[in-house]
């Protein structure tokens, strides 16, 4: 954070240059030429409980209408380890879109029943490694395909944080280390097992996690069994220091918006 002066510099002592800050996503050179945005989406998990008193189906359709009214991208899952739970998971680039369009939305008077169980609040965005083939694919349309294929119902989201450690080691160590974790996903995904949403939530997330994690697929046994692999790889077993909570669910709505 910044820090304020009580005076100016003495005579002959001038202040050192600040450092460029560079908030761009970059992707891999594209025919030579550098790939660089600044863009970016915002990814929102949100979970409640359904009072006692109420339905979980209406009040389930009852989201659904509510941010289809109201223009949001969206999908609603149903709770897998709580018959009167769901989720509502929205995106967009410009964050204000959480307040200015999610909020009124599920603050109807039809909705206020629910209960919102922060523990699960999940927020984060999209970031470049430096390595996307097609950096705006990657930053701002895959994953909204990705919650939205219909042949993909089931998603376990979760954040996590590294230790301090991995953050020591030299460009070259991280980067295997990330190589090792990149490969095992792809090749679920190649066979069309897991697909995975990265999001980075650092300075967003209220118990200091670094990342959200979304794990997408037709069937629930291949995203535990991601998660199961991913135990052996270094990153994991040597350098994440906490995971979860574990929110899983299946689609019970999605809206693409507007």
């Amino acid at each position: 954070m910044s820090e304020s002066t009580t005076g100016r510099p003495a005579a002959g002592h001038a202040e050192p240059e600040l450092p460029h800050i560079d908030v761009a996503e970059r992707g891999a050179p594209r025919e030579g030429r550098p790939q660089v945005m600044d863009r970016r989406l915002f990814m929102q998990l949100l979970v409640f409980r359904c009072p006692s008193a109420e339905e979980p189906a209406a009040l389930t359709n009852a989201v659904g209408r509510a941010l289809t009214e109201h223009g949001a991208a969206a999908v609603v899952y149903e709770d897998v380890s709580d018959p009167r739970g769901i989720a509502v998971l929205t995106w967009a680039e410009d964050p204000a879109f959480f307040v200015q369009t999610v909020r009124p939305a599920l603050n109807r008077a039809e909705l206020r029943a629910l209960e919102l169980r922060p523990d699960f609040t999940m927020l984060g965005r999209t970031y470049s490694t430096g390595y996307e083939q097609e950096l705006e694919y990657w930053m701002l349309r895959r994953p909204p395909e990705t919650v939205l294929n219909p042949a993909w119902s089931w998603a376990v989201w979760y954040p996590l944080r590294r230790s301090g450690a991995f953050s020591k080691l030299d460009g070259r160590e991280q980067g295997s280390i990330l190589r090792e974790h990149g490969t095992i996903g792809r090749a679920y995904g190649a066979q069309d097992l897991a697909h995975d949403i990265r999001l980075a939530c650092h300075g967003l997330d209220a118990r200091d996690n670094e990342f959200v994690i979304g794990l997408v697929g037709k069937e629930l046994h291949p995203l535990s069994h991601i998660v199961q692999t991913m135990r052996k790889t270094r990153q994991t077993s040597e350098f994440i220091s906490q995971m979860g909570p574990f929110f899983v669910g299946r689609a019970a709505f999605r809206n693409p918006g507007r």
